[in-house]
């Protein structure tokens, strides 16, 4: 009799383990060339399947030298986008073709292939795949009460996170250095574990890396050519909390309560967000509403009665799809970190459904700033309406986000007014952040206690001052503001009637635009004389610019868009600067985390600075 094993059945070591037996005395064992081919992808995958499933074809050999059984290798290897299309059965199809073609039996550890088989008409021998029970996993030995993650590496001594929620410390835990057997043995035991235990789920394997969840423990297990050599790295949490155990504790319950919200948890890597958002997911489901998650990998600790979902085939909108089906209460999305995450969160936010998102920010008003630009300025608040910030495993602020139509704060005319999100302390009920939209740019200001003397509104009053006057000063010009509502505007002599107009009639349209009373006076007028002591024509510019007026600075190629005029800066992102024509000001912008400043066609910016280019006027940019 002729047998043909499937891959399954070589990677189980069923056929050795029947040969060794006596078994097979006598029989030929037909091995298809196909699945030599799939071990082998296998194994340069790093897969230990691969590896098995060779180990197993050696000892076939080995009883082959011994006389126990005849081996002979049949078929052909497959076609590389058959091997691509092996989970849809292409190879298990080439190996059942070449069964029924020798007449065999066809002995399969595959349910599905045994099913298959059957219904064509091959005679089948179905062995129930090997199951390896492991109870607890080696690595759980370099575990204790307080330590968090653990971390081996071939020709490393194992090293492990000890301490507690934002007190950490990375530390060996054994002298001697790991060898690639240990690391091998463990990742086999692992891998093995999860594919047998109820409580162990693969959640990416891709070429070099696998992660899974086993228990309480989420374990990513590296391989080359992904990583330099063998490596895993175990995590689990050490810290289980209720909604109770947090300050604002109450406010929060009410809160979440009282209709469906949108909620941010914001904090540094290892504050505690995960946990916290852990314990209101729990909170939540002993309310009475039905809540889910969105995590990759799913390693939140939660109860059997909150369902945790992963990507489906591979993207988080198609979860969301499937939840908008379910209509659950609350959501708990960890973590929020793209800008298809945020586009996700909010379609389901603005879907009537409660979520509560993790995200990384080192401050509480950060969280927002990662919604500008991702979604509609005026939309935020209708996506997220809570901000908690976690600092140490506790929460250190909360704010409430609302829109109101209102002249922001610093400015006093009516005809300014707009939409303004406020993000206000949550205990006290005090303005912390407006965020609106000036001059075509999104801004968030600091008012109350937290705005400072030259920060906020006032930079950007002074800003469109100096450059309203400079659109028709000759020379140079610096500004004071006295109050919210009074500026003092320093010319040059020669310049007084050219900004005052006949009349008054210009500085007073200039009064208008802005909403601020402008004092023009002369430069020898000023008490103390000019900013920095510069003379004649030279002078500093209003926020202490560099090389204002006199062309110090970087020159610059813009390049003209359809949609904006772009400044290239790379290397000065997050950096504020001053941009001249021939030393001339034409205004200040805030270099982009991409490295440019971006000017949108049509303003009057743009066109200021698309005049200076077709004029053939030098571009430089100075440090503001």
């Amino acid at each position: 009799m002729t047998i043909v094993p499937d891959t399954s059945a070589v990677i189980d070591g069923r056929v050795s383990e029947r040969a060794a037996s006596g078994g097979l005395s006598g029989e030929t064992v037909a091995i298809p060339e196909a699945v030599v081919a799939e071990l082998e992808a296998q194994a340069n995958d790093g897969q230990e399947t691969g590896w098995e499933g060779l180990d197993e074809l050696q000892r076939l050999a080995d009883l082959a030298d011994d006389g126990e059984i005849e081996i002979e290798y049949i078929g052909r290897r497959p076609e590389a986008s058959e091997r691509h299309s092996a989970d849809e059965g292409s190879v298990d199809a080439l190996i059942r073709d070449l069964a029924a073609e020798h007449g065999a039996t066809l002995l399969t550890s595959d349910e599905v292939q045994s099913e298959v088989a059957r219904a064509t008409g091959l005679a089948v021998e179905y062995v129930d795949p090997e199951i390896r029970e492991v109870e607890t996993l080696s690595i759980e030995e370099f575990f204790d009460d307080e330590t968090m993650s653990v971390h081996l590496k071939t020709g490393v001594p194992p090293m492990a996170k000890h301490g507690t929620v934002g007190e950490m410390r990375f530390e060996e835990i054994r002298d001697e250095v790991l060898t690639e057997g240990e690391l091998r043995e463990w990742i086999d035991e692992i891998e093995s574990a999860t594919h047998a235990s109820s409580e162990g789920f693969v959640e990416l394997d891709k070429h070099g890396m696998t992660i899974v969840q086993f228990g309480e423990y989420r374990i990513a297990l590296a391989r080359p050519p992904f990583a330099d050599g063998l490596e895993i790295t175990a995590v689990r949490p050490i810290a289980e909390t209720e909604l109770s155990d947090y300050d604002y504790a109450e406010d929060l319950r009410e809160r979440l309560l009282d209709h469906q919200r949108g909620v941010l948890v914001a904090g540094a890597p290892g504050a505690g967000k995960s946990t916290l958002a852990a314990a209101v997911a729990e909170f939540l489901a002993d309310s009475g509403f039905s809540v889910k998650t969105m995590e990759k990998p799913r390693d939140l600790q939660v109860d059997a009665d909150v369902t945790q979902y992963t990507e489906l085939d591979g993207q988080m909108e198609n979860t969301a799809d499937s939840l908008l089906m379910v209509r659950p209460d609350y959501t708990i999305y960890d973590e929020v970190r793209k800008t298809e995450d945020f586009s996700v969160f909010s379609d389901m936010r603005l879907a009537g459904v409660g979520m509560v998102g993790v995200v990384h920010a080192t401050r509480a008003i950060d969280a927002l700033g990662r919604l500008v630009g991702r979604v509609e300025l005026g939309m935020i608040p209708q996506v997220v309406d809570t901000v908690v910030f976690v600092e140490a495993g506790g929460i250190s602020t909360v704010y409430d986000v609302q829109t109101e139509v209102k002249v922001p704060e610093g400015l006093m005319e009516e005809d300014l007014a707009r939409p303004v999100i406020q993000v206000r302390d949550f205990e006290t009920g005090r303005p912390e952040y407006e965020i609106y939209s000036f001059n075509r740019q999104v801004v968030t200001v600091p008012v109350g206690d937290a705005e400072s003397e030259d920060s906020g509104v006032d930079k950007i009053a002074k800003q469109e001052i100096e450059r309203e006057i400079r659109s028709v000063a000759r020379g140079s010009c610096e500004v004071d503001l006295k109050n919210q509502n009074t500026a003092v505007v320093y010319v040059e002599e020669a310049d007084i009637s050219t900004v005052i107009g006949k009349g008054g009639g210009r500085i007073t349209d200039i009064e208008n635009r802005l909403g601020i009373d402008i004092d023009v006076r002369t430069f020898d007028e000023r008490p103390g004389g000019r900013s920095g002591g510069a003379a004649g024509g030279s002078s500093g510019g209003a926020s202490g610019a560099v090389g204002g007026g006199n062309g110090a600075g970087d020159i610059v190629t813009p390049e003209i868009t359809a949609r904006h005029v772009v400044i290239p800066m790379e290397g000065h992102a997050g950096e504020t600067v001053e941009v001249q024509a021939d030393g001339e000001y034409l205004f200040t912008a805030t270099v982009s985390r991409g490295g440019e400043v971006q000017v949108s066609r049509g303003s009057a910016i743009a066109e200021e600075l698309e005049q200076a280019i077709d004029r053939g006027r030098q571009v430089t940019v100075a440090p503001s």
